[in-house]
This record gives structure tokens, C-alpha cells and sequence, in this order.
């Protein structure tokens, strides 16, 4: 027995180990659910396991959560046949894993895919710590494939995976509390201010993801310049490891250059239109905050970014151009066009509103403290 369970000693705060590193749409959903946990149970030790090459290192500090990092592995997502032949890296990642749960000995270890999930799959049911699995893309990753079969907590984000994974509950994607509560319009003056944008011109938000995007940053660089001159003021996020140039005239709107969005709801707010990606992540906080947007779905992977826009696509609150047809041309007709469009853009938000799950953490959270075997 020990001390915190001794007859008499107060219970010890719930202990939850995340599993979701990599990217800001494995990040961020862990980093949301982190959140509500908090707001339930103040007390709780919330802990993200992640790899040296990730966003977590980053992020999860700046929310206040302690990170652990191991190995980083890549599962063969075009060879189905090696997913249960588990790569031989795979096993010193387990191995670290475990040190991490035998160390801080979580009630429940929560993954969201990614390249630290399947590590603390693994090692969560060998030392028999109940695990969730987060599936955030309409396409389950090799990882919470396999992670799936081995809990009967299983949340996803698209109806159409119910049916893929076993003992899957729709529970949407968990978005911090500052999209999902978003007011564009309430916020839109303070948010253009923000970023040093006009208070009323047409606003196009671009980005690619956590890492920027190549072809988008391109079409964007040779589109810029009839962009401007039509009105059009951009806010662009272009990756920490991309340059864009572009030189506004005098007489020019701005053209506002980051390498990353650290206030993803002021962005949100300032736009009238998005241009960017369609990871999961985008896809639920567009629905959430109904900000009409032109997809660019990443071409490669197993083509679960074009499926991830499909249902806004089919609601019409959304357009899907294909990475290899985006040019300049492109951006300046069908983009620039659409901004300036109002009551399109209008007819394109009453179509996205109410299709996003604003309380995905909290949902997901139930299923984690169940799990947990707290309430």
C-alpha cells in the first residue's frame, strides 16, 4: 500500500498522461482536453508526452503543462502489412514510454495520434493503465488503427468513422475555449487592430498548418500584387521555416506576414475568408466559428485532408482546390473574387454555422475521467 492510498490520506489529484505529438492538430485538441480536465478537477497533474521534433515542446509549456519527451517514430502508413511487425524503433520509444508511466503513474494515458501515440499505446497496456483514443481525421491513422483495438474508449471526430473504429463514440475534435466561444463579428474591430490590419477592408487569412505550406505561400507571392490593388488586405501565416516577400505600395492594404498564428481566435476573427489546408483541425474550428474557406488539401498522406473537407464542401460553406491547380491566376480570380463577394461569403457562413461540436473537450473529457474512473 502506498502513502497516498494509506487509510486516512487524502486522495491523490488525478494524473493523466497525453499522447499527441508532432504537429498543432495533434497538439492542440490534446492541449484542449488538458483544459477542461483542469477546470473539472483543479488539482489534477495533467502530463504530455512528445518527441524532440515536435510543436509540443513549445506549445505545451506555454499552457502551463509539463512535457516528456522520447523517441520519435514513424509508422509505414503505405504498408499495411508492417503495422503489426512493429519497427524495431518502436520499442525503445515503448521502453521510454514506460518509464514515463512507471515514474509519474497516470490513471489514464489519452492519445491523439501521431508519432508519440502508438509508444504510449503500447506501454499503457502493458503496465495496465487504461488508455483513450482520440481519432481527430475522417481517415484513422496507422497508430489509433492499432491502439483501437486494445480499449474500449475510442472518440472520433466524423461520423463516417464510427463505422471504422472499433467501440468509436462521436465526440467531435476539442477546440480551446477561446474559438469554440468565439463571436467573429463582436471581435472582428479588436482583432484586425491586433494585428495591424484595417478595421474595414476585405480580409483573407492564409496558412498551411502549423508548418506553412509551399504551394499556397507561392500562389500567394505571385497573387499579392493584383490582391492589393483590388482592396484586398492579407493576413498570412506562412511557417516558421518559410519567407514570403511581398511590397505593398503606399497606396496598398496590408499584407501581414507571420511565421505562425499564436492567437488562432483573433485570426479567426479578423478574416472574412481562409485559405489554407484542411487538416482536421482547421476543418472543426472553421465549423465552430463559421468562417467560410477555400481548401487546399494536402496531396500527399492517405488523402485524409480532402475528405476532412468534404462535409463543409457538401453544406456549401466551403471550396476545395487541388494543391497541383493552385496558381497565382487561380488566387486572384476564385479567391479574390470570393472575398469580395459579400453575400456569398454570407450565404457560405450561414452554411457553416452550427456544424461544428463546440463542447468536444468536454465530452471527451467524460469518456477520459470514466476511463479514469473518476467523475
Amino acid at each position: 500500500m502506498t502513502v497516498d492510498e494509506a487509510p486516512g490520506a487524502s486522495p491523490r489529484p488525478l494524473r493523466v498522461l497525453l499522447a499527441g505529438g508532432g504537429t498543432a492538430g495533434h497538439v492542440e485538441p490534446a492541449l484542449a482536453l488538458a483544459d477542461a480536465i483542469v477546470r473539472r478537477h483543479p488539482d489534477a497533474v495533467v502530463t504530455a508526452l512528445g518527441t524532440e521534433a515536435g510543436l509540443e515542446t513549445t506549445l505545451v509549456p506555454a499552457r502551463g503543462f509539463a512535457v516528456r519527451l522520447i523517441p520519435k517514430v514513424t509508422m509505414p502508413r503505405a504498408e499495411p502489412r508492417r503495422w503489426f511487425g512493429i519497427p524495431r524503433s518502436t520499442w525503445s520509444a515503448v521502453r521510454a514510454a514506460s518509464a514515463v508511466i512507471e515514474q509519474d503513474r497516470p490513471d489514464v494515458v489519452v492519445g491523439f495520434g501521431g508519432y508519440v501515440s502508438l509508444p504510449a499505446y503500447l506501454a499503457a497496456r502493458r503496465a495496465g493503465v487504461p488508455f483513450v483514443v482520440h481519432e481527430a481525421n475522417a481517415r484513422p491513422g496507422v497508430a489509433n488503427r492499432i491502439g483501437a483495438r486494445f480499449t474500449q474508449y475510442v472518440a472520433v471526430s466524423v461520423p463516417s468513422t464510427v463505422s471504422t473504429l472499433p467501440h468509436a463514440t462521436l465526440v467531435g475534435i476539442p477546440l480551446r475555449r477561446s474559438i469554440a466561444a468565439l463571436d467573429r463579428p463582436s471581435m472582428r474591430q479588436q482583432a484586425r487592430k491586433a494585428f495591424g490590419l484595417d478595421a474595414d477592408r476585405p480580409t483573407l487569412l492564409v496558412f498551411g498548418g502549423s508548418q506553412g505550406a509551399r504551394t499556397i505561400n507561392a500562389a500567394m507571392q505571385g497573387a499579392a500584387s493584383n490582391l492589393l490593388s483590388a482592396g484586398i488586405q492579407v493576413l498570412h501565416a506562412a511557417g516558421p521555416r518559410n519567407t514570403v516577400v511581398v511590397e505593398p505600395r503606399d497606396s496598398d492594404p496590408p499584407y501581414v506576414v507571420v511565421p505562425y498564428l499564436e492567437q488562432m481566435d483573433l485570426a479567426y476573427a479578423a478574416a472574412d475568408l481562409l485559405l489554407g489546408r484542411s487538416g482536421a483541425m482547421t476543418c472543426a474550428e472553421v465549423a465552430a466559428v463559421a468562417l467560410p474557406a477555400v481548401f487546399v488539401p494536402y496531396p500527399h498522406s492517405n488523402g485524409e485532408q480532402a475528405v476532412n473537407a468534404q462535409p463543409l464542401v457538401d453544406a456549401g460553406a466551403g471550396l476545395v482546390v487541388r494543391d497541383e491547380d493552385l496558381t497565382a491566376a487561380v488566387v486572384e480570380t476564385l479567391v479574390g473574387g470570393l472575398v469580395l463577394d459579400a453575400a456569398r461569403l454570407s450565404q457560405m457562413q450561414a452554411a457553416a454555422d452550427g456544424m461544428g461540436a463546440r463542447d468536444a473537450d468536454e465530452r471527451l473529457a467524460d469518456m477520459v475521467l470514466r476511463a479514469a474512473g473518476h467523475s
